[in-house]
């Protein structure tokens, strides 16, 4: 606690100089997390199947699954987000199918099941990771929120894929205690209607509270993130999936009472960035040395897939026919890096299955996260700068010129220091 409390001070201090040079937070806390493990600066040790650490990572996600849903209004969504949906609905999808073909290729040994976890373990994507894209005045409106709204919801609809594929792994290996699919299913049947019935009532009672002055002001915000916490943890004690619960919640929650005071929802969002920035310091810690050590060609090999054809080609399939720009399509499909959703599955993962399986998720997992790390880290900025003078040419009237309210998502200027803030407001 020492130590990793250290660590959050130190980055306050400086996090508005290292984002100048493009150091974001989540980078900063990976690099911490080695640092303070392994060589001869280790301080800690910490253990890659520890209960404390996936608890943490479980946790973490599903208060950015609540945070990012509840800022859905479905109704707006329904009217205005084609775009989006697209890429939700067709290209997601499309991206865990092709990434469980490449995994399928490149680790046969390991099964169906395994390889289709993987693919779904990579797809979604983490626009804290490109935050100076979205942050990044001169890239169209449109184009921002399009990757905003993408990243924020991707995470909460691909769980039950993830979900589902260990589920088949675990249970095609006979490990103890393992569960199988139609098993699997009841539990995200069940999540979701826990999940929409929690953040539907705790929306009624939220609303009511305010307009009646029953609730204070000041502890309104407590409030929702303990509807959050509140939403996952009473699904996992019905035994039935927290994550899914969580993300429903949010969504129900942010349809139903959309009027909450942005203050309020942005307290529960930073309460859910604080336990990110563990999560990629645990990230660091436990598994970006082991998995680099136990990687080899197929794993670089594999990662290169998943950022490039494995994402841009269906995310070029689902656009067909929005009438977006060629180079926009494929700035759009490149700026996918994986993030917060990929090191937290890959941790369940990790820890669910055998052995064997292990090393190949870990492997694929960390390379994959580490690459998207470092290439869309350099590339942002400079590729943001190129596609933000062509998109000038654009004419006005196309999508990616639209003017709209954001529909979902985190903003990410909780992400970056108030310094910077300010910069980009002034740009």
């Amino acid at each position: 606690m020492a130590v990793v409390s250290a660590c959050v001070l130190l980055w306050g201090l400086v996090s508005a100089r290292l984002e100048r040079w493009d150091v974001s937070g989540p980078i900063a806390f990976m690099v911490l997390g080695v640092v303070v493990t392994h060589g001869p600066t280790a301080m800690i040790h910490l253990n890659l199947h520890s209960s404390t650490i996936r608890s943490l990572a479980e946790i973490t996600l599903a208060l950015v699954l609540f945070a990012d849903a509840s800022r859905v209004n479905v109704r707006a969504l329904r009217a205005d987000a084609a775009i989006p949906l697209r890429l939700l609905g067709i290209g997601l999808p499309l991206t865990i199918v092709a990434g469980a073909a490449a995994a399928e290729a490149l680790y046969h040994s390991s099964g169906f099941w395994v390889a289709a976890a993987i693919g779904a373990i990579v797809a979604p994507t983490d626009a804290a990771l490109g935050a100076s894209v979205v942050q990044d005045r001169r890239v169209p409106s449109g184009v921002r929120r399009i990757l905003n709204v993408e990243s924020g919801l991707n995470d909460g609809i691909v769980t039950p894929f993830v979900n589902l594929f260990l589920a088949g792994a675990v249970a095609s290996e006979g490990v103890i205690n393992g569960t199988h699919a139609p098993a699997a299913a009841w539990e995200l049947l069940g999540g979701a209607a826990l999940g929409i019935g929690t953040g539907l009532v705790g929306a009624v009672l939220l609303a009511s509270a305010r307009r009646h002055g029953w609730s204070s002001p000041g502890f309104r915000p407590l409030a929702i993130l303990a509807l959050a916490l509140f939403s996952y943890s009473i699904a996992l004690l019905a035994g039935v999936n927290g994550f899914i619960a969580a993300f429903l919640a949010g969504m129900a929650f942010g349809t139903v009472d959309h009027h909450n005071d942005e203050a309020v929802l942005r307290f529960t969002e930073e309460a859910g960035t604080l336990f990110s920035l563990l999560v990629w310091f645990v990230f660091g810690a436990v598994m970006l040395v082991p998995g680099l050590r136990e990687a080899a060609g197929r794993d670089v090999l594999f990662a290169l897939l998943a950022l490039t054809v494995v994402r841009m080609v269906p995310v070029a399939v689902s656009l067909l026919g929005a009438g977006l720009d060629r180079v926009t399509v494929a700035f759009v499909g490149w700026f996918g890096p994986r993030g917060l959703a990929s090191v937290v599955f890959g941790l369940i993962a990790v820890d669910a299955l055998a052995p064997e399986q292990s090393k190949v998720v870990l492997g694929a997992v960390t390379v994959t996260v580490a690459l998207s790390v470092v290439l869309h880290g350099v590339s942002a900025s400079p590729l943001a700068a190129r596609y933000g003078a062509y998109a000038s040419r654009i004419e006005p009237g196309q999508p990616e010129h639209t003017e709209a309210a954001p529909i979902g998502t985190r903003t990410l200027r909780q992400l970056r220091s108030p310094l910077l803030r300010k910069d980009a407001d002034a740009a």
